[in-house]
C-alpha cells in the first residue's frame, strides 16, 4: 500500500515560521556577503541590515511559540536541536553587531563565519523534519543554501548598485542563480515518488516565479546591464531590479516550501501484527 497517499499537512508551522526562513536566511546572507564584496562605506549599514532581518525572523518565530516567555529554553538543547544552534549563532551574530554600534572593530571574519553558521543551521532546521518528504529530501538543504546566498546578493545589488561597486561582483549573482534554478529543478524531479500529490501541485504553481523572477528576468537586467557602462544610472537600475527580482523569488519558493508543501508522511502496514505470533513467522495465504 502506497504510503503518499495518507499524508496530511503539518500543523505546526505557517507563515511566522515561513518568515524566519525568508528573513533570517536573506539577512544573514546580506551580512555575510557584506564582509565580502561592500565598499568600506556600506560595510556597517549591510551588516546592521542584514542582522535586523535576522532579527524580524526571529520575532517571526517568538510569535509562533506558545509560551513566549520561555522562549530562552531554546538555547539548551545545542546537542541534538538545529533550532538551538541557529538561536546560537543568531546571538553570537548580535553581539558582534552590537559591537560595531559600540565602536568596536569586530573582525568581518568572524561575522561571516556567524552568519554562514546561522544559514547552515537553518537550512539544516528543516531538512531534519525526517515525517515530511519535501523537507528532508537529500536535495533541500543545499537549494536552501544556495537560495539564502543568492538573497544576500540580490538584497547586496537592490541596496548597493547606486554606489557604483565592480561589475565583476554581479558574475556571482548570476552564478547562484543558474545553481538555484538546477538545484531546485533536480529536487523538483526527484520528489516525484515520495511527495504528496498536494504538495507537488503547490511547487507546480510556484514554479513560473522560479523560472522568470528567479532566473530569465535578472539574468537578462544582468546581461544588459554590461551593455549600459555609458549610463550608470540605468545601469545601477537595471542592478538593483535583478537584486530585487532575485530575492523576492527565493522568499517565494521559500515561502511556498514551508507553509504549502509540509505533508507528513503517512505509514503502511505489510501485515497485521498478531498477537503470540512470532514477528518472523511464515504468514498463511
Amino acid at each position: 500500500m502506497n504510503s503518499r497517499h495518507f499524508q496530511r499537512p503539518q500543523a505546526h508551522w505557517d507563515w511566522r515560521a515561513a518568515g524566519n526562513f525568508i528573513c533570517g536566511g536573506a539577512g544573514a546572507a546580506l551580512a555575510l556577503v557584506a564582509t565580502l564584496c561592500a565598499p568600506a562605506a556600506l560595510f556597517l549599514p549591510l551588516v546592521l541590515t542584514g542582522m535586523a532581518l535576522v532579527g524580524l525572523g526571529l520575532f517571526f518565530v517568538w510569535l509562533e511559540i506558545g509560551r513566549p516567555l520561555r522562549a530562552a529554553n531554546v538555547i539548551v538543547h545545542l546537542r541534538t536541536s538545529w533550532m538551538s544552534r541557529e538561536a546560537l549563532a543568531a546571538i553570537a551574530l548580535f553581539l558582534l553587531g552590537a559591537g560595531l554600534v559600540a565602536g568596536l572593530r569586530s573582525p568581518a571574519w568572524a561575522i561571516a563565519l556567524t552568519a554562514a553558521a546561522f544559514l547552515y543551521c537553518q537550512a539544516r532546521l528543516l531538512g531534519a523534519a525526517r515525517g515530511i518528504p519535501t523537507w528532508r529530501h537529500p536535495l533541500t538543504v543545499p537549494l536552501l543554501l544556495v537560495t539564502g546566498l543568492t538573497e544576500g546578493l540580490g538584497l547586496y545589488w537592490l541596496l548597493a548598485a547606486w554606489a557604483h561597486p565592480p561589475l565583476v561582483q554581479a558574475l556571482p549573482l548570476a552564478a547562484l542563480l543558474l545553481a538555484r534554478a538546477l538545484l531546485w529543478r533536480l529536487w523538483r524531479v526527484r520528489l516525484g515518488s515520495d511527495a504528496a500529490p498536494q504538495a507537488l501541485r503547490a511547487i507546480d504553481a510556484n514554479a513560473p516565479v522560479v523560472r522568470w523572477a528567479g532566473i530569465a528576468l535578472p539574468l537578462a537586467g544582468l546581461a544588459l546591464a554590461t551593455l549600459t557602462a555609458s549610463a550608470p544610472a540605468f545601469q545601477a537600475t537595471l542592478l538593483a531590479l535583478a537584486g530585487l527580482l532575485a530575492t523576492a523569488a527565493g522568499w517565494s519558493l521559500k515561502f511556498t516550501l514551508v507553509t504549502r508543501t509540509g505533508y507528513q508522511h503517512g505509514f503502511s502496514l505489510p501485515r497485521m501484527p498478531v498477537r503470540g505470533v512470532a514477528r518472523n513467522a511464515p504468514v498463511k495465504e
